[in-house]
């Protein structure tokens, strides 16, 4: 049995990451050698800033922007909008920054607009016009958008390896200080709210944009939990599945009344969620894509339709387990993660990985309504579109609409 860990390949660059901006029309990715920011929909290279051109098509470098040579790790490279700014943290065997200070790149002046240090490794950072957000092992830190950075507030949390935080204009929400718990703030008045979302540890928080709902999932990857933030009370529990998976991400979509789930299941599930103040309008689900016994939109992948009534008339009959009766997706299709093997070093440091780390994969960001971006890290990095889809009989298919590996030549 050859057990040797598999040899690193040189030839194309490495994703160490990948995120959204606000309104998903555009994705970061940072890279072992710089970061480069590509268009969503369609998915088209905005910006590099590295080596990586190399590696990419010839009309792809053509269309960057400018160039410079960074030649240099950076684990995690943060939008703010479409502006001129973004977060860097250095990470990769060679870092270009330190991993404890978060770098504000201002791209229009090709300068560092300033710098943010911190004693710990830094797991994540959100931006907005007012607000750097900055989450720690144990802690977040909330600066103005200053500069020099100005503390506004310093919150203690509990272990939060994966940097888990959501930024609004408003509000802020990150773990809680006992595994399991949310904190949601009120940016403007300074109020902090204590929600119980789990018994276990938090993998995965989103915040709509309204930041009126907010949806988690725990370490245990069965259920989300969709919350309304005015009075922190719970308005729906969906079941993703019923054995153990690793959630990769949440997202709601625009509207507020749909969220996307993907997991190390390889799988993307789509449910309805209720919103607190606001009914859905037909206008809402009318523009959806249509699907005809001639093909037409194309058609669901086998095995890849779930519905929210999952059991029928058995989720009816009391006394069953709840499996039976709880909500599951209205529809699912698969993800290609790719076999991506552990490499050197983590991208950001974290003391319980030393041995490797495995890129993020199944980022989910919602375009529009009816359509869903899904993107990945590594080697094999690779951009998805999903459409959400009507049939004959009125019901709704997840369909993958497009694909293409996006560092490279397809």
């Amino acid at each position: 049995m050859n057990t040797r860990p598999v040899i690193e390949k040189s030839g194309n660059p490495l994703a160490l990451s990948a995120s959204f901006n606000h309104d998903a029309s555009c994705f970061s990715v940072g890279l072992d050698n710089g970061f480069c920011i590509f268009d969503s929909d369609p998915c088209q290279l905005r910006v590099v800033r590295g080596r990586t051109q190399q590696f990419l098509t010839p009309d792809a470098v053509t269309r960057a922007l400018k160039v410079i040579d960074f030649n240099a790790g950076i684990a995690t490279a943060q939008m703010l909008g479409k502006a001129n700014y973004i977060a860097l943290v250095g990470g990769g065997k060679q870092p270009r920054f330190a991993e404890n200070r978060v770098i504000v790149w201002d791209d229009a002046k090709q300068s560092i607009a300033m710098q943010i240090p911190s004693l710990s490794a830094v797991r994540g950072v959100k931006l907005t016009k007012t607000h750097i957000v900055v989450a720690l092992q144990n802690s977040i830190r909330v600066y103005y958008f200053k500069n020099p950075p100005e503390v506004s507030a310093i919150f203690e949390t509990a272990d939060n390896p994966h940097g888990l935080c959501c930024l609004t204009e408003k509000t802020l929400v990150f773990p809680g200080r006992t595994p399991g718990q949310v904190q949601f703030v009120e940016l403007t008045t300074g109020n902090v709210s204590i929600i119980p979302a789990h018994s276990s540890a938090l993998r995965a928080i989103d915040i709509s944009s309204d930041g009126e709902i907010l949806a988690t999932a725990s370490e245990t990857g069965t259920l989300v939990r969709v919350f309304a933030t005015s009075n922190c009370a719970r308005i729906a529990e969906l079941r993703r599945g019923v054995d153990h998976a690793t959630i990769y991400s949440l997202s709601i979509c625009p509207s507020g009344h749909l969220l996307a789930v993907t997991s190390d299941k390889s799988t993307l599930h789509v449910f309805d969620i209720p919103h607190p103040t606001r009914t859905r309008r037909f206008s809402e689900t009318k523009g959806s894509p249509r699907l005809t016994s001639m093909g037409g939109g194309g058609s669901p992948l086998t095995g890849d339709v779930d519905s929210s009534q999952k059991w029928g008339i058995l989720g009816r009959i009391p006394l069953l387990p709840r499996v039976f009766s709880d909500v599951y997706s209205f529809a699912s299709a698969h993800f290609e993660m790719g076999d991506e093997p552990l490499y050197g070093s983590s991208p950001i440091t974290n003391p319980t990985v030393d041995s490797g780390f495995r890129p993020s994969k199944g980022i989910i960001g919602w375009t529009s309504d009816q359509s869903i971006i899904v993107v990945g890290a590594g080697r094999d990095a690779r951009w998805e579109k999903f459409i959400i889809a009507e049939g004959e009989n009125g019901k709704r298919f997840c369909l993958r609409d497009g694909w293409k590996r996006y560092l490279g030549r397809i």
